[in-house]
């Protein structure tokens, strides 16, 4: 299948519905959102580039019919596929970086923590990702947004090898979360996790509208994260549970802080 970008910051298949972004390498997706950042400066075809006979909008419209365009963030198997593709290439990452662990026991704490909290980092992932395609946005929150990409990736990777090396399955399938927390909930429905509504929001928001969207739903978000970390950082079993925990809960900390200064700065 071949897929485009267009002016306007979406991806367009011809003779599809949709673009297949499962067939695209993460080194792709990055190069797409790389595109997304530089979208505002191209040429714009429409208005101005009409035909001589009259034309302009109309011209080509069964040719437009035929392009069905479609942000890569609006469909779920598209997503679903990106958070897949991320927590490959983090789990081989994180598995050449980290070293084999042995002898440490693990509890229902660490597993829960490192299933749960696994997921939700992805969905921080995400919405690092449909920042980015964003236009006029805050280099400092692009930045930031670029940062979680990398740093919860990496943390992906880690926590998938460290359920391996426990024995445990990676990723959470009882459809439960949070009981290692003495709660339960969907796995969706995790402290901070932002609805497909508001990722919607996000998505169709620009300038400093999405500025001020991606502050308020990444703060909540880690909210959720720093509280769930501060639980496994004082009661998993395993030590290296323990401190990556501890990690994660002051490392989100200082970004709520960033983002917040950053926001105010900007007067948004």
């Amino acid at each position: 299948m071949t897929t485009s970008r267009s002016g306007d910051g979406t991806l367009a298949a011809a003779g599809a519905d949709r673009p297949d972004v499962d067939d695209l390498s993460f080194d792709q997706l990055l190069a797409l959102q790389a595109l997304a950042g530089g979208g505002a400066g191209d040429d714009a075809v429409g208005d101005g580039d009409g035909d001589d006979d009259g034309e302009g909008d109309g011209g080509g419209s069964d040719d437009d019919a035929s392009r069905a365009t479609l942000p890569w963030w609006r469909s779920r198997l598209n997503l679903g596929a990106l958070a897949v593709t991320i927590a490959l290439v983090a789990g081989m990452v994180g598995f050449m970086a980290g070293q084999e662990t042995s002898g440490p026991d693990a509890g229902e704490v660490d597993i829960g923590f490192l299933q749960d909290m696994r997921g939700h980092h992805e969905q921080a992932v995400q919405m690092g990702f449909i920042f980015l395609t964003v236009d006029d946005t805050h280099p400092g929150l692009r930045t930031i947004a670029r940062s979680i990409i990398f740093g919860q990736g990496i943390d992906i990777g880690r926590m998938v090898q460290l359920l391996r090396s426990m024995g445990a399955a990676e990723v959470n399938e009882s459809g439960a979360a949070m009981t290692w927390m003495g709660m339960s909930s969907a796995v969706d429905d995790m402290p901070g996790m932002a609805t497909r509504d508001r990722l919607l929001a996000l998505g169709n928001a620009t300038g400093a509208e999405a500025d001020a969207l991606f502050v308020e739903l990444m703060t909540a978000h880690h909210l959720g994260g720093i509280d769930m970390a501060r639980f496994a950082a004082e009661r998993a079993l395993h030590p290296e549970v323990r401190a990556m925990a501890a990690s994660m809960a002051m490392a989100q900390r200082g970004e709520i802080a960033e983002m917040e200064g950053l926001l105010a700065s900007s007067g948004s």
